[in-house]
């Protein structure tokens, strides 16, 4: 399979209000993807339409080498991983952490409607050490710290081993202790050579870390800009995006940004 995601003309429309227009995207085998945008600009809606929840108005989807229209979308589902804060508003405080995780097995939150197997259990435990949440096991997960709930919920998109996993803004109300020890989580399992495509979506570009090949730059409902990593984390891209004059300053292999001046672009 050599395209994880390929988009062509796709066009997204609500209530007569066009959401995406113009995506042409592709995501090949092996690379890693990171995406930049506003509130608003679409990036929830592109992710939306990566899962399946909802399909393009024009143009063709394919997910995973298989095209919408022509593929069992819930079957589909089950080979993408998603973790966001959203989804953990949603989840019961009362399940035990390593209820949640082997729920991820089940494309579910919780496993009130199914039927695991002592293994799936061991192999959650497995994930939970390996992400260093090991001491949750056992715990309600509204004990565990913000941190550790992202954790969570990574080792539950983790339990049906993905072919390709999304991150939606995964960071939202982190510390910066917390932040860069959930990075070097995510840092981790894109060093893994068996490990599934990342797709990565944030507001803040220190956080697009080296593993992270490719970034995208989504504005007004269309990605305007997409390539190489450092060929798209420049002033004169982000000062587009922001409509601010923006300097965009690298250290340790890691952008960091500052507005130059108030003044409009």
């Amino acid at each position: 399979m050599k395209y994880i995601i390929q988009m062509k003309d796709v066009t997204w429309r609500r209530e007569g209000k066009e959401i995406l227009h113009g995506i042409d995207w592709q995501v090949k085998y092996g690379e890693n993807w990171a995406i930049l945008g506003l509130n608003g600009s679409g990036k929830t809606t592109l992710l939306n339409m990566v899962n399946g929840y909802i399909w393009p108005t024009t143009g063709t989807v394919s997910i995973l080498g298989e095209t919408f229209g022509n593929t069992d979308i819930h079957l589909l589902r089950r080979r993408i991983g998603w973790v966001s804060s959203s989804l953990g508003e949603r989840i019961n405080s009362r399940h035990l952490t390593e209820e949640i995780v082997v729920s991820g097995k089940f494309a579910a939150v919780g496993l009130t409607y199914a039927e695991p197997e002592e293994k799936d259990f061991t192999r959650a435990k497995q994930l939970m050490e390996s992400l260093q949440i090991g001491h949750t096991y056992g715990q309600p997960y509204g004990k565990c710290s913000h941190g550790e709930k992202q954790k969570v919920l990574i080792a539950r998109a983790l339990m049906a081993n993905p072919e390709l996993l999304i991150f939606d803004e995964p960071t939202n109300g982190l510390d910066f202790v917390a932040r860069e020890q959930l990075l070097e989580a995510i840092e981790q399992i894109a060093n893994d050579p068996e490990g599934p495509t990342i797709i990565y979506v944030t507001h803040h570009i220190e956080e697009v870390l080296p593993i992270f090949t490719h970034t995208a730059l989504i504005k007004e409902g269309t990605i305007y800009v997409q390539g190489r990593r450092e060929d798209v984390i420049t002033d004169e891209y982000l000062s587009t995006l922001y409509s601010r004059d923006i300097h965009v300053k690298w250290m340790n292999e890691r952008a960091w940004m500052s507005l130059n001046a108030s003044k409009d672009v």
